[in-house]
């Protein structure tokens, strides 16, 4: 039975007390708390394990690159990819996000092309698009949203044309918690002849995800956000497409041999096996092996029990915002559509001025624009606060919030 009284004991850091309050972590949209199984298989890596991997023939060395290996097929089975050779480690889903846009479009695409994405998207998602486009000369598009902060699929659909070469989204919106019909949408993206670049930030940690079953072509996530360390992140790609692209960065280990010809000759390069191809050299070893851990844990919890509980903080949460006069949330207001995120304002209050008299109560929320400006603008808001649940928070810790908020308001 999933337990999250039960599952508190394993993160260390929700003992702390935070303005001689008991810590009360709302922001885990931003990045999650670590359990000690994590903590402590990084820790065993360092003492008994380190060295570089696919370097030596020594016993460390044979250790360590099994184990970052295996990090690598377990993340595979976790989103039923074919194999580790369609399991890239990255720095994070920006990174992701990236060597897709300078490995495939930068060779693909150019004037007359258009990359079509949303207004609901994390900067990471928009960003190498803009700066790209300028460079090849393709057009970038952005399908509009809904007054609820959900995207308007009718825009998506009617801004897809012949021209469109990739359709990137989120697939869970980082403000709203909004999820998106990924199947219609790789539906549509196939049926143009397009590729579709899945940011799975927000889903991959709360959902299920079977990226057979979406029939996505690229899909980004982060590890810091699923009970991860920071510093690693996965793209998974099929295997054709990874195939067939560019390396995104060159140097030590993505290659299998360079034969130059002096004095002026050029080198001749054999790329290496997927997914070592893209990983160029010494990747965060320790990282990779955390995020298996990770995995792990997570699936011996049940990602289905993940998405329940989750799903139960948010109707209970949803439910008691329904009591403020003065604050108001953003996102739909039915659980079953989007993932444990609520951002929301009290009038006349400054989002960052209400998340800290949240944290001097030791309740942690993000402020700000939470890199999705466009988002912001089109809702007509200057920002907002956010909370955001996960597995370790409590329907107690919920109630808490509310009361401190109710306390906000009384003096806004």
């Amino acid at each position: 039975m999933f337990n999250p009284y039960e599952i508190r004991k394993d993160f260390p850091i929700l003992d702390r007390e935070i303005n001689g309050y008991k810590l009360i972590y709302f922001d885990n949209a931003a990045t999650s708390q670590k359990p000690r199984q994590v903590i402590d298989v990084m820790k065993e890596f360092y003492e008994k394990y380190n060295a570089n991997i696919h370097r030596g023939v020594h016993t460390l060395s044979q250790e360590a690159s099994e184990l970052y290996e295996n990090a690598h097929k377990e993340v595979a089975n976790f989103i039923n990819a074919d194999g580790m050779e369609e399991i890239v480690f990255v720095k994070n889903t920006t990174e992701a996000i990236n060597l897709v846009a300078y490995s495939w479009a930068l060779n693909k695409l150019s004037e007359g092309d258009e990359v079509l994405t949303t207004l609901l998207e994390h900067h990471s998602n928009i960003i190498p698009w803009e700066i790209l486009s300028k460079i090849r000369g393709f057009k970038v598009k952005y399908a509009d949203i809904n007054a609820d902060g959900t995207l308007n699929i009718e825009s998506l659909e009617q801004l897809t044309t012949e021209k469109t070469r990739i359709i990137c989204v989120s697939h869970v919106s980082n403000v709203t918690g909004a999820i998106n019909d990924v199947k219609r949408i790789a539906k549509l993206a196939h049926e143009y002849d397009a590729i579709i670049i899945l940011d799975g930030a927000q889903s991959v940690p709360h959902m299920p995800i079977d990226v057979k079953n979406l029939d996505v072509d690229f899909l980004a996530f982060s590890g810091h956000k699923m009970l991860g360390p920071t510093g690693i992140g996965v793209l998974y790609g099929k295997r054709e497409l990874l195939e067939e692209m560019e390396p995104f960065l060159g140097g030590g280990s993505m290659i299998k041999s360079v034969r130059c010809q002096s004095p002026n000759g050029n080198c001749q390069i054999e790329w290496h096996d997927l997914p070592w191809k893209f990983e160029a050299g010494t990747p965060n070893i320790c990282g990779g092996i955390g995020l298996m851990e990770a995995v792990k844990y997570l699936r011996r919890i049940g990602m289905e029990n993940v998405q329940r509980h989750e799903r139960e903080l948010t109707e209970y949460a949803l439910k008691r915002f329904g009591e403020f006069e003065k604050v108001k949330f953003y996102g739909p207001k039915d659980a079953s559509l989007k993932c444990g995120i609520i951002p929301f304002n009290i009038d006349g209050m400054n989002p960052h001025d209400v998340a800290l008299m949240l944290d001097s109560f030791g309740i942690m929320v993000r402020s700000g624009y939470h890199c999705a400006e466009p988002l912001h603008r089109r809702l007509g808001i200057k920002g907002s606060a956010r909370a955001s649940f996960y597995i370790y928070n409590t329907k107690e810790e919920i109630d808490r919030f509310i009361e401190v908020l109710r306390s906000i308001e009384s003096v806004a």
